[in-house]
């Protein structure tokens, strides 16, 4: 127990006893007048029961608010409930004067329970046989939304409110504890329902709710409607029963006459006007809808949909609201309604900060959000894991060759083409990559390991499903990959080798002043920085002359891979600049319809015309760091074992000596984009 709570307990033991009986004895007036008979022994029991110390404020909630990057609201994450908590301050006089006029007139005069106020309650209760008046004051009607949540009608809560109240007294004494009392209380008193069926807790919701304004710019009339809510939220609700709304405002109007808060003219002023509801989109306007459903499902991950449901808090997050004007410009310069649909990812490499996140498919026609859930065969642009992991294994891309053969049987049922057809003989890997060539690749695959290039791609960043088989080496995946993978695979080879944690919520404010900071920049080197340097080398090099030309900037130095599946259902372009990477898809959302469309088409255009006004200072000359390789040997290198042959990689006898065996890889692990299935 603090030394506050013990002062305040010796002070209700001495000084507070002879006040606190009179309080009793009271209750036992209007226990008797409401209920019949009441034992004092039995009130005794109940009052000593409750002790305003051991009982902790309910956390009430609120929708949490969502920031761009640059402070910009874009929206709420609601709960249950809206409420937003203001200071005395920002609430009108209005709202203040009604609410004491309709729910407690000697609010000033009293000490937390209104002695004269029961006597006249239970007077009437008595008489007329029913219970006509309840005669609780402010303070007992914020006890009872703040710390029981009692909601009964019988003489025991009256006997716990009005101890709890006099207790609340003492913790807040004298005008400026009346001042707290009536604050708290319209912050956490119920409005009503919304027409979404959400709570209205507190009367800066009620304001934006009902008349679109804030709690401090209520009118007269507008007020006077507020505060008579209360008593019967549903009752008086102005959508459900504008009547009976009506009829209740112009009473707390004639009440403040009454009471000498307003003149009997400005009431009757007041009356003579019509509601005046005004519909609100503040609560539901929302900006990067997408974008917030991902933003709360990341809360989610990271608290628990229980806190997220308590709202509250305050989220900024790293979303750039220009790029996003600039992507999605670049999005409808490329992209017709009716046809493919469109999605750009980009992130900054450095800190895994995803700044845009946009799509051709507006928030109304469908919530999926197709760069952060839309899964995908990823096509070519996959060849860089395989890449990535020969390099790691030393494997040199300039002096090792292997012949282009399209449709050589590499493994039963599973016969590489090229995207053209035609064979393209002997080639190193840097032209191979430049020639986006499958067969070059498929050979490549198998020579490193196709558990070794899962490994890789693990450790760039791609968390969906792989096989470990050799067609997922030239992008045939069994679920596909998003944008938001894909985005933060490439940042790997762009940050030189560190996989860094992708990042969308930079802090988090909560209701009590802490702040938290739930994804810190991360980064883990995962691969040599060499290696991600010889990668980049020859994806700029895809960019000035091979098939991701389209894409160039200029002076702008930019890496880049183009994919295209099966049947030109998806298509792709991942580049990076120096320090930001970016994902162009095209394809049909809920199809594997063609498009039409190559990665050195419209993605290439699109991340071009995108990065052309968004790249800011991200250019730049691409770290260097030494790669020292050796001539690959591998079974299908030029060079190596296996010649580079026609054989089909197996023996007589159906195995492998050099470990890939056909009972290694079912030929059913390659029925998936972008190769035919087996026969």
């Amino acid at each position: 127990m603090s030394h506050a709570s013990r002062k305040r307990r010796s002070r209700r033991a001495k000084g507070g006893a002879a006040r606190v009986l009179i309080v009793l004895v009271v209750t036992v007036v209007v226990g008797m007048a409401i209920a019949g008979v009441a034992a004092y022994g039995v009130i005794v029991d109940i009052a000593d029961d409750v002790d305003l110390d051991r009982l902790t404020p309910k956390q009430l909630g609120e929708p949490s608010v969502v920031y761009a990057k640059d402070g910009t609201r874009l929206g709420f994450i609601h709960g249950d409930i809206l409420r937003q908590p203001v200071s005395s301050k920002e609430m009108s006089q209005s709202i203040r004067d009604a609410t004491v006029a309709v729910e407690d007139r000697r609010f000033y005069q009293h000490s937390g329970v209104d002695l004269e106020g029961i006597f006249r309650a239970a007077l009437r209760n008595f008489t007329t046989g029913e219970t006509k008046e309840g005669a609780s004051t402010l303070e007992m009607q914020l006890i009872r939304n703040l710390y029981t949540g009692d909601s009964d009608d019988s003489y025991k809560r009256k006997i716990r409110e009005a101890k709890l109240a006099d207790q609340l007294k003492e913790t807040h004494p004298g005008r400026e504890g009346k001042r707290w009392v009536l604050t708290t209380y319209l912050n956490s008193v119920p409005y009503g329902n919304a027409r979404n069926g959400l709570e209205i807790i507190g009367v800066q919701a009620a304001a934006r709710v009902y008349f679109d304004t804030t709690a401090e710019k209520l009118k007269l009339h507008e007020a006077a409607m507020i505060a008579g809510l209360p008593q019967a939220p549903t009752e008086y609700n102005p959508y459900l029963s504008p009547e009976r709304a009506l009829a209740r405002r112009n009473d707390v109007l004639r009440r403040m006459a009454e009471q000498g808060y307003i003149s009997p003219s400005q009431a009757t002023a007041a009356q003579s006007r019509s509601l005046g509801l005004k519909e609100s989109e503040y609560y539901t306007r929302r900006r990067e809808q997408h974008f917030l459903d991902f933003i709360r499902k990341e809360l989610t991950d990271i608290y628990g949909s229980r806190r997220v449901r308590q709202g509250g808090l305050r989220v900024h997050t790293t979303i750039d609201l220009k790029r996003q004007q600039q992507a999605r410009a670049a999005l409808a310069k490329n992209y017709v309604n009716g046809g493919p649909a469109g999605a750009l990812v980009a992130m900054n490499p450095r800190t895994g900060d995803i700044t845009t996140m946009a799509s051709t498919v507006p928030y109304g026609e469908s919530k999926f959000n197709l760069p952060a859930q839309g899964k995908r065969q990823p096509g070519s642009t996959f060849k860089i894991m395989v890449l990535m992991a020969a390099l790691r294994e030393g494997i040199d891309p300039d002096r090792t060759s292997y012949v282009s053969r399209s449709g050589q049987t590499l493994l039963p049922g599973w016969a590489p083409k090229t995207y053209s057809g035609s064979s393209g003989g002997s080639m190193n890997l840097v032209r191979a990559t430049l020639a986006s060539d499958n067969s070059v690749y498929a050979q490549l695959d198998l020579d490193v390991g196709p558990a070794k290039v899962t490994k890789a791609a693990r450790d760039m960043g791609i968390t969906s499903k792989l096989l470990s088989v050799g067609a997922e080496g030239l992008g045939g995946l069994t679920d596909g990959v998003t944008p938001l993978e894909m985005a933060r695979a490439y940042s790997t080879i762009a940050n030189g080798g560190r996989k860094m944690r992708v990042r969308s919520i930079t802090k988090v404010e909560f209701p009590d002043g802490r702040v938290r900071h739930p994804q810190k920049i991360k980064g883990t080197r995962t691969f040599d920085a060499g290696v991600a340097s010889k990668v980049t080398e020859i994806l700029e090099k895809n960019v000035q002359g091979g098939t991701g030309r389209a894409a160039s900037l200029g002076s702008c130095r930019a890496a880049g891979k183009t994919g295209t599946t099966d049947g030109e259902a998806d298509a792709w372009f991942a580049g990076f600049t120096r320090g930001m990477v970016t994902i162009s898809w095209i394809g049909y959302p809920t199809s594997r319809q063609a498009t039409g469309e190559q990665g050195g088409g419209r993605p290439a255009r699109t991340w071009g015309d995108f990065m052309r006004v968004a790249k800011g200072d991200s250019c730049g000359d691409f770290p260097k760091a030494p790669f020292v390789g050796t001539v690959g040997t591998g079974r299908y290198a030029s060079g190596g074992g296996g010649g580079g042959g026609a054989d089909d990689g197996y023996d007589a006898d159906g195995t492998d000596d050099d470990g890939f065996g056909g009972d290694r890889y079912p030929p059913s692990d390659y029925e998936s984009a972008p190769q035919n299935p087996p026969e």
